[in-house]
Protein backbone atom coordinates (compact mmCIF):
# COMPACT_ATOMS: atom_id res chain seq x y z
CA UNK A 1 0.00 0.00 0.00
CA UNK A 2 2.64 2.41 -1.27
CA UNK A 3 1.36 6.32 -1.77
CA UNK A 4 0.81 7.87 -4.91
CA UNK A 5 4.68 8.29 -6.66
CA UNK A 6 3.93 11.76 -8.11
CA UNK A 7 1.42 12.99 -5.21
CA UNK A 8 -0.51 16.74 -5.63
CA UNK A 9 -0.22 20.07 -3.88
CA UNK A 10 -2.99 18.72 -1.47
CA UNK A 11 -0.90 15.59 -0.64
CA UNK A 12 2.03 16.96 -0.29
CA UNK A 13 0.27 19.74 1.48
CA UNK A 14 -1.07 16.91 4.25
CA UNK A 15 1.92 15.52 4.59
CA UNK A 16 3.41 18.32 5.95
CA UNK A 17 0.46 19.17 8.10
CA UNK A 18 1.19 15.87 9.73
CA UNK A 19 4.71 16.29 10.06
CA UNK A 20 4.13 19.59 11.83
CA UNK A 21 2.19 18.03 14.20
CA UNK A 22 4.56 15.56 15.35
CA UNK A 23 7.16 17.90 15.82
CA UNK A 24 5.55 20.52 17.68
CA UNK A 25 3.83 17.77 19.88
CA UNK A 26 7.48 16.68 20.81
CA UNK A 27 8.15 20.07 21.94
CA UNK A 28 5.50 21.36 23.41
CA UNK A 29 5.01 17.97 25.39
CA UNK A 30 8.57 18.37 26.47
CA UNK A 31 7.99 21.99 27.69
CA UNK A 32 4.68 20.74 29.90
CA UNK A 33 6.46 17.47 31.29
CA UNK A 34 9.11 20.56 32.51
CA UNK A 35 6.37 22.53 34.29
CA UNK A 36 4.85 19.73 36.11
CA UNK A 37 8.42 18.77 37.24
CA UNK A 38 9.01 22.32 39.02
CA UNK A 39 5.41 22.49 40.32
CA UNK A 40 4.30 19.34 40.98
CA UNK A 41 0.70 20.47 39.88
CA UNK A 42 -2.01 18.37 39.12
CA UNK A 43 -3.35 20.24 36.42
CA UNK A 44 0.13 20.51 35.27
CA UNK A 45 -0.15 16.97 35.38
CA UNK A 46 -3.63 16.71 33.24
CA UNK A 47 -2.15 19.14 30.37
CA UNK A 48 1.03 17.30 29.92
CA UNK A 49 -0.76 13.92 30.07
CA UNK A 50 -2.91 15.42 27.18
CA UNK A 51 0.49 16.61 25.15
CA UNK A 52 1.26 12.79 25.24
CA UNK A 53 -2.54 12.01 23.58
CA UNK A 54 -1.10 14.22 21.29
CA UNK A 55 1.88 13.11 20.34
CA UNK A 56 0.68 9.59 19.82
CA UNK A 57 -2.18 10.64 17.89
CA UNK A 58 -0.10 12.98 15.64
CA UNK A 59 2.11 9.74 14.85
CA UNK A 60 -0.89 8.10 13.66
CA UNK A 61 -2.34 10.42 11.88
CA UNK A 62 0.89 11.23 9.83
CA UNK A 63 1.02 7.74 8.66
CA UNK A 64 -2.77 7.22 8.11
CA UNK A 65 -2.84 10.65 5.55
CA UNK A 66 0.70 9.47 3.86
CA UNK A 67 -1.45 5.81 3.69
CA UNK A 68 -4.55 7.45 2.66
CA UNK A 69 -2.86 8.57 -0.16
CA UNK A 70 -2.15 5.20 -2.07
CA UNK A 71 -4.61 5.13 -5.26
CA UNK A 72 -7.81 2.61 -5.46
CA UNK A 73 -6.34 -0.86 -6.35
CA UNK A 74 -7.80 -4.22 -6.88
CA UNK A 75 -7.68 -5.05 -3.44
CA UNK A 76 -9.25 -1.88 -2.20
CA UNK A 77 -11.21 -0.19 -5.71
CA UNK A 78 -12.55 2.51 -3.85
CA UNK A 79 -9.37 3.90 -2.44
CA UNK A 80 -8.11 3.78 1.10
CA UNK A 81 -9.33 6.84 2.59
CA UNK A 82 -11.36 4.90 5.20
CA UNK A 83 -7.84 5.35 6.96
CA UNK A 84 -8.27 8.94 8.06
CA UNK A 85 -11.42 7.45 9.93
CA UNK A 86 -9.61 4.88 11.55
CA UNK A 87 -7.05 7.39 12.86
CA UNK A 88 -10.37 10.01 13.87
CA UNK A 89 -11.41 6.79 15.96
CA UNK A 90 -8.28 6.12 17.82
CA UNK A 91 -7.41 9.91 18.71
CA UNK A 92 -11.08 10.65 19.69
CA UNK A 93 -10.54 7.27 22.35
CA UNK A 94 -7.04 8.53 23.08
CA UNK A 95 -9.11 11.77 24.24
CA UNK A 96 -11.72 9.89 26.34
CA UNK A 97 -8.47 7.72 27.81
CA UNK A 98 -6.70 10.97 28.36
CA UNK A 99 -9.80 12.29 30.29
CA UNK A 100 -10.03 9.29 32.46
CA UNK A 101 -6.47 9.42 33.81
CA UNK A 102 -6.57 12.82 34.51
CA UNK A 103 -10.04 12.29 36.12
CA UNK A 104 -8.18 9.62 38.23
CA UNK A 105 -5.33 12.05 39.05
CA UNK A 106 -7.38 15.11 40.02
CA UNK A 107 -9.66 12.43 42.31
CA UNK A 108 -6.06 11.58 44.17
CA UNK A 109 -5.16 15.54 44.06
CA UNK A 110 -8.23 16.87 46.02
CA UNK A 111 -8.09 14.09 48.61
CA UNK A 112 -4.29 14.82 49.63
CA UNK A 113 -4.87 18.76 49.00
CA UNK A 114 -1.23 19.53 48.78
CA UNK A 115 -0.40 23.32 47.16
CA UNK A 116 1.95 22.95 43.84
CA UNK A 117 5.41 24.80 44.63
CA UNK A 118 7.06 26.81 42.01
CA UNK A 119 3.81 28.07 39.85
CA UNK A 120 5.92 31.34 38.75
CA UNK A 121 8.47 29.20 36.47
CA UNK A 122 6.10 26.67 35.80
CA UNK A 123 3.32 28.85 34.34
CA UNK A 124 5.62 30.85 32.09
CA UNK A 125 6.78 27.59 30.24
CA UNK A 126 3.08 26.34 30.03
CA UNK A 127 1.59 29.61 28.74
CA UNK A 128 4.57 29.51 25.84
CA UNK A 129 3.20 25.99 25.31
CA UNK A 130 0.48 26.81 25.16
CA UNK A 131 0.66 29.76 22.84
CA UNK A 132 2.35 27.43 19.96
CA UNK A 133 -0.35 24.92 21.06
CA UNK A 134 -3.12 27.05 19.73
CA UNK A 135 -1.04 28.12 16.48
CA UNK A 136 -0.33 24.40 15.42
CA UNK A 137 -4.10 23.29 16.14
CA UNK A 138 -5.66 26.83 13.64
CA UNK A 139 -2.58 25.62 11.36
CA UNK A 140 -3.80 21.95 11.25
CA UNK A 141 -7.64 22.96 10.63
CA UNK A 142 -7.09 25.11 7.93
CA UNK A 143 -4.87 22.09 5.91
CA UNK A 144 -7.31 19.77 7.20
CA UNK A 145 -10.39 21.89 5.32
CA UNK A 146 -8.47 22.75 2.45
CA UNK A 147 -7.09 19.31 1.79
CA UNK A 148 -10.59 17.95 3.09
CA UNK A 149 -8.18 15.47 5.07
CA UNK A 150 -10.60 13.99 8.26
CA UNK A 151 -7.07 13.16 10.29
CA UNK A 152 -5.75 16.29 9.86
CA UNK A 153 -8.75 18.31 10.64
CA UNK A 154 -9.55 15.67 13.89
CA UNK A 155 -6.16 15.99 14.96
CA UNK A 156 -6.38 20.14 14.83
CA UNK A 157 -9.82 20.10 17.06
CA UNK A 158 -7.76 17.94 19.55
CA UNK A 159 -5.29 20.29 19.73
CA UNK A 160 -7.29 23.08 19.54
CA UNK A 161 -9.21 21.77 22.37
CA UNK A 162 -5.30 21.22 24.32
CA UNK A 163 -5.14 24.91 23.61
CA UNK A 164 -8.34 26.22 25.71
CA UNK A 165 -7.57 23.20 28.10
CA UNK A 166 -4.28 25.41 28.96
CA UNK A 167 -5.89 28.78 28.83
CA UNK A 168 -8.46 27.24 31.89
CA UNK A 169 -5.71 25.85 33.35
CA UNK A 170 -3.38 28.81 33.61
CA UNK A 171 -6.09 31.15 34.57
CA UNK A 172 -6.89 28.33 37.22
CA UNK A 173 -3.17 27.94 38.74
CA UNK A 174 -2.95 32.23 39.21
CA UNK A 175 -6.06 31.92 41.30
CA UNK A 176 -4.43 29.16 43.28
CA UNK A 177 -1.25 31.12 43.66
CA UNK A 178 -3.10 34.07 44.58
CA UNK A 179 -5.43 32.68 46.84
CA UNK A 180 -3.88 29.55 48.65
CA UNK A 181 -6.77 27.38 47.95
CA UNK A 182 -4.55 24.29 47.17
CA UNK A 183 -8.23 22.51 46.32
CA UNK A 184 -8.26 24.53 43.23
CA UNK A 185 -6.04 22.56 41.46
CA UNK A 186 -6.87 19.57 41.59
CA UNK A 187 -10.38 21.16 40.75
CA UNK A 188 -9.41 22.61 37.85
CA UNK A 189 -7.73 18.85 36.34
CA UNK A 190 -11.36 17.34 36.99
CA UNK A 191 -13.25 20.36 34.87
CA UNK A 192 -10.42 20.19 31.90
CA UNK A 193 -10.88 16.05 32.47
CA UNK A 194 -14.68 16.73 31.73
CA UNK A 195 -13.99 19.22 28.60
CA UNK A 196 -11.48 16.37 27.15
CA UNK A 197 -14.54 13.86 27.41
CA UNK A 198 -16.88 16.05 25.40
CA UNK A 199 -14.54 16.47 22.72
CA UNK A 200 -13.54 13.06 22.57
CA UNK A 201 -16.61 11.09 22.50
CA UNK A 202 -18.16 13.05 19.63
CA UNK A 203 -14.90 12.59 17.86
CA UNK A 204 -14.78 8.38 18.29
CA UNK A 205 -19.20 8.94 16.97
CA UNK A 206 -18.57 11.02 13.97
CA UNK A 207 -15.60 8.78 12.84
CA UNK A 208 -17.52 5.35 13.13
CA UNK A 209 -20.61 7.39 11.36
CA UNK A 210 -17.68 7.86 8.09
CA UNK A 211 -16.53 4.21 8.97
CA UNK A 212 -19.97 2.28 8.72
CA UNK A 213 -20.83 4.57 5.70
CA UNK A 214 -23.81 6.39 7.84
CA UNK A 215 -26.17 8.63 5.80
CA UNK A 216 -24.77 12.06 5.04
CA UNK A 217 -27.57 14.10 4.88
CA UNK A 218 -25.68 17.62 4.26
CA UNK A 219 -23.96 15.73 1.36
CA UNK A 220 -27.30 14.50 -0.24
CA UNK A 221 -28.44 18.13 -0.19
CA UNK A 222 -25.84 19.28 -1.13
CA UNK A 223 -25.47 17.10 -4.43
CA UNK A 224 -30.35 17.38 -4.63
CA UNK A 225 -29.16 21.05 -5.78
CA UNK A 226 -26.31 20.15 -8.05
CA UNK A 227 -28.28 17.19 -9.77
CA UNK A 228 -31.48 19.49 -10.31
CA UNK A 229 -28.72 22.57 -11.52
CA UNK A 230 -27.44 20.02 -14.20
CA UNK A 231 -30.56 17.98 -14.68
CA UNK A 232 -31.35 17.98 -18.86
CA UNK A 233 -34.39 16.86 -21.28
CA UNK A 234 -33.53 13.04 -20.92
CA UNK A 235 -32.12 12.93 -17.44
CA UNK A 236 -35.83 12.75 -16.11
CA UNK A 237 -35.93 11.60 -12.96
CA UNK A 238 -33.71 9.99 -10.23
CA UNK A 239 -34.45 7.81 -7.35
CA UNK A 240 -32.40 5.37 -5.35
CA UNK A 241 -28.93 7.82 -4.63
CA UNK A 242 -26.86 6.72 -2.15
CA UNK A 243 -23.56 8.12 -1.38
CA UNK A 244 -20.80 6.60 0.28
CA UNK A 245 -17.29 8.87 1.70
CA UNK A 246 -14.08 7.28 1.56
CA UNK A 247 -12.28 9.63 3.80
CA UNK A 248 -11.65 12.83 0.73
CA UNK A 249 -13.30 10.42 -1.77
CA UNK A 250 -17.05 10.29 -2.32
CA UNK A 251 -18.76 7.19 -4.63
CA UNK A 252 -21.94 7.56 -5.61
CA UNK A 253 -24.46 5.56 -6.87
CA UNK A 254 -27.67 5.48 -8.26
CA UNK A 255 -31.00 5.15 -10.89
CA UNK A 256 -31.72 7.40 -13.94
CA UNK A 257 -35.00 7.37 -15.72
CA UNK A 258 -34.29 8.16 -19.28
CA UNK A 259 -36.45 8.27 -22.55
CA UNK A 260 -36.71 4.17 -23.71
CA UNK A 261 -36.40 4.95 -27.21
CA UNK A 262 -32.88 6.11 -26.57
CA UNK A 263 -29.80 4.18 -27.93
CA UNK A 264 -27.58 2.75 -25.40
CA UNK A 265 -25.00 5.38 -26.91
CA UNK A 266 -27.55 7.99 -26.55
CA UNK A 267 -28.28 7.53 -23.24
CA UNK A 268 -24.73 6.81 -22.06
CA UNK A 269 -23.44 9.90 -23.64
CA UNK A 270 -26.34 12.42 -21.87
CA UNK A 271 -25.32 10.28 -18.34
CA UNK A 272 -21.48 10.84 -18.61
CA UNK A 273 -21.93 14.45 -18.96
CA UNK A 274 -24.12 15.03 -16.60
CA UNK A 275 -22.32 12.61 -14.09
CA UNK A 276 -19.08 14.95 -15.11
CA UNK A 277 -20.84 18.11 -14.50
CA UNK A 278 -22.36 17.08 -11.29
CA UNK A 279 -18.69 15.72 -10.23
CA UNK A 280 -16.86 18.84 -11.10
CA UNK A 281 -19.92 21.34 -8.65
CA UNK A 282 -20.11 18.35 -5.82
CA UNK A 283 -16.71 17.59 -4.87
CA UNK A 284 -13.46 16.95 -6.42
CA UNK A 285 -12.80 13.25 -5.50
CA UNK A 286 -14.73 10.67 -6.62
CA UNK A 287 -16.96 9.16 -9.14
CA UNK A 288 -20.30 8.87 -9.52
CA UNK A 289 -22.07 5.59 -11.62
CA UNK A 290 -26.23 5.68 -12.42
CA UNK A 291 -27.94 2.60 -13.76
CA UNK A 292 -30.36 3.48 -16.47
CA UNK A 293 -33.83 2.75 -16.03
CA UNK A 294 -36.53 3.30 -18.87
CA UNK A 295 -38.94 5.91 -18.69
CA UNK A 296 -41.74 3.17 -19.59
CA UNK A 297 -44.03 6.08 -20.52
CA UNK A 298 -44.74 6.96 -17.48
CA UNK A 299 -43.36 10.42 -17.05
CA UNK A 300 -44.29 11.98 -19.96
CA UNK A 301 -46.35 15.09 -18.46
CA UNK A 302 -43.02 15.86 -16.46
CA UNK A 303 -40.73 15.08 -19.71
CA UNK A 304 -39.04 17.70 -22.12
CA UNK A 305 -37.70 15.65 -24.29
CA UNK A 306 -39.16 15.97 -28.27
CA UNK A 307 -39.61 15.09 -30.26
CA UNK A 308 -41.05 11.94 -28.75
CA UNK A 309 -42.40 9.06 -30.82
CA UNK A 310 -44.05 7.21 -28.00
CA UNK A 311 -45.78 10.21 -25.73
CA UNK A 312 -48.66 9.13 -24.33
CA UNK A 313 -49.68 12.59 -23.08
CA UNK A 314 -48.14 16.31 -23.81
CA UNK A 315 -45.49 17.59 -21.51
CA UNK A 316 -47.11 19.87 -18.33
CA UNK A 317 -43.98 21.27 -16.65
CA UNK A 318 -40.94 19.69 -14.72
CA UNK A 319 -41.19 18.75 -11.47
CA UNK A 320 -38.13 19.67 -9.09
CA UNK A 321 -36.52 16.88 -7.46
CA UNK A 322 -36.63 16.00 -3.74
CA UNK A 323 -34.94 14.57 -1.11
CA UNK A 324 -37.74 11.91 -0.41
CA UNK A 325 -37.53 10.84 -4.17
CA UNK A 326 -33.92 10.49 -4.42
CA UNK A 327 -33.65 7.97 -1.48
CA UNK A 328 -36.67 6.34 -2.83
CA UNK A 329 -35.65 2.53 -3.45
CA UNK A 330 -37.74 2.47 -6.68
CA UNK A 331 -39.31 4.97 -9.37
CA UNK A 332 -43.28 5.44 -9.60
CA UNK A 333 -43.58 2.52 -12.26
CA UNK A 334 -42.89 0.07 -9.41
CA UNK A 335 -44.98 1.72 -6.52
CA UNK A 336 -47.97 0.05 -5.67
Amino acid sequence: MAPALNPSPEARLRLFGGMLSLGLGLAIMAMKFLAYRLTGSTALLSDALESVVNVVAAAFALWAVRAAEAPPDTDHPYGHGKLEFVTAVFEGGLISFAALMIGYEAVVGLLHDVAPPNLDRGLWIVAFAGLLNGALGLTLIAIGRKTRSSALTADGKHVLTDFMTTVGILVGLALVKYTGFAWLDPLIALVMAALLASTGVPLVKEAISGLIDAADESLLEKMLVSFEKHRRPGIIRLHHVRAMRNGRRIHVDGHVVVPEFWTVDEAHEELATFEDDVVRDSFSEGEIEFHLDPCRRAYCRGCEVAPCPIRQEPFAHRPPLNLLELLSPVDITDRP
